[in-house]
């Protein structure tokens, strides 16, 4: 594997030089005033990341998922009601972890391509006259399928229904990517990972809070050691942890907010948007379709193409790793076989993009689809060229 070569996968996403070497630091005693100057930085640019001035943020050294188990054992007890809805792997692998723990899951069916569609959780809700759904889950980003739902609508579908329940949004493929309003949706509980839009290794669970979710700890009786956010917040106080961080990457994410910042979130998010518009015009070159059902709700982080009936999209992922050292992602769950995914996320410019698309079409011409050499690339190219000059300006 030549390591030179971009990833074109969903995450982790590819890593810039100078986060790399911020991560390999040397052995720092966290319980010294030292590290007081990586953790509090760090806190206070995830804060900004999520846009947000009244959330808590919890860092824990895991991965997205430790995320969702933070958001819900901290807030929820054994045979409270949740509503999610399935469009895709990661929502579903969120609502199984919810029924391990013992919470009545209340599932709305959608076809894996489509968002989440807020009139049918604003029903569900109505009819919940006892109020025993205490969570509404949603999958911002839905990495499996391509696809971005509109989150703003889901909290709308809250208070059009009168209900109480807490907002908890995954954004592990959205934040620091795509837009995020924490405050604004009046989302009570955000979960993200290190290892996407912040560009870093996966090691660390970002998790934030708004006071309501917080205030809702101390009624909450799933069990909880590792993931209490009390435990967490004491911690904190003291500029420390109740256990042994993850320096190097909590080191990493100071910096990650700091470059994000300075590029301005909303650079950042033009910028994706871009690359995204690069890919999914090469995509209608190559005469293929994506997964997302409709433009409205197609990702800006990771576009899922599908493949002509009958062939294995896996093909496409291997060939692409054998031959050209290049990774793609593959089809999941109810897809697999059927798509392969082109992220396009975290560390990435235009170029970078330009080549993963060649590559693509190496492999699919390579494999026997009728696709012509240079056509995706030639569409790709001219969106970014269209864009570059405004690009350049929104950087100055």
């Amino acid at each position: 594997m030549h390591f030179q070569n971009p990833v074109f996968i969903p995450g982790p996403t590819n890593m810039p030089e100078v986060l790399r070497r911020a991560v390999d630091m040397p052995t720092l005693d966290h319980r010294s005033p030292v590290f007081a100057d990586i953790l509090q930085p760090a806190l206070a640019g995830v804060k900004k990341v999520l846009k947000s001035k009244d959330a808590e943020v919890f860092i824990f050294p895991c991965t997205g998922t430790g995320g969702w188990e933070v958001a819900i054992t901290n807030t929820l007890s054994r045979g409270d009601g949740v509503l999610a809805a399935r469009n895709g792997m990661f929502s579903h692998r969120w609502i199984d972890l919810c029924q391990r723990h013992g919470l009545d899951v209340t599932v709305i069916e959608v076809p894996w391509g489509e968002g989440l569609p807020a009139d049918r959780y604003e029903e569900v809700l109505r009819a919940d006259k006892e109020h025993k759904i205490k969570a509404v889950l949603a999958t911002h980003n839905e990495t499996a399928t391509g696809v971005v739902s509109d989150i703003a609508a889901l909290r709308r579908a809250l208070d059009n229904a009168g209900h109480p329940a807490l907002l908890m949004v995954d954004g592990v493929s959205s934040i620091a990517s795509m837009d995020f309003r924490m405050d604004e949706w009046g989302v009570d509980i955000a979960v993200t990972g290190s290892q996407k839009g912040f560009m870093l290794p996966a090691g660390l669970a970002i998790v934030g809070f708004s006071p309501r979710a917080a205030a809702a700890t101390e009624g909450a009786n799933l069990s909880r050691t590792f993931f209490d956010i009390r435990d967490m917040r004491k911690g904190y106080a003291a500029n420390g942890y109740p256990y042994t961080p993850a320096v190097g990457l909590m080191n990493g994410l100071k910096l990650s907010c700091d470059m994000l910042l300075e590029e301005g979130l909303e650079n950042v998010f033009a910028r994706h948007r871009r690359i995204a518009d690069g890919v999914r015009a090469a995509v209608h070159a190559w005469g293929l379709e994506l997964c997302a059902a409709s433009p409205e709700v197609q990702s800006d982080t990771v576009s899922a193409v599908v493949t002509p009936k009958g062939f294995d999209s896996g093909r496409i992922v291997a060939h692409a790793a054998e031959v050209y050292d290049v990774a793609f992602g593959v089809g999941l769950g109810e897809v697999a076989g059927k798509v392969f995914r082109i992220g396009h996320l975290g560390s990435l410019t235009d170029v970078m993009a330009l080549s993963g698309i060649a590559t693509a079409e190496m492999c699919m011409a390579d494999l026997g689809i009728d696709i012509q050499l240079g056509s995706g690339v030639a569409a790709a190219q001219e969106v970014y060229r269209s864009t570059a000059a405004q690009a350049i300006r929104n950087a100055a």
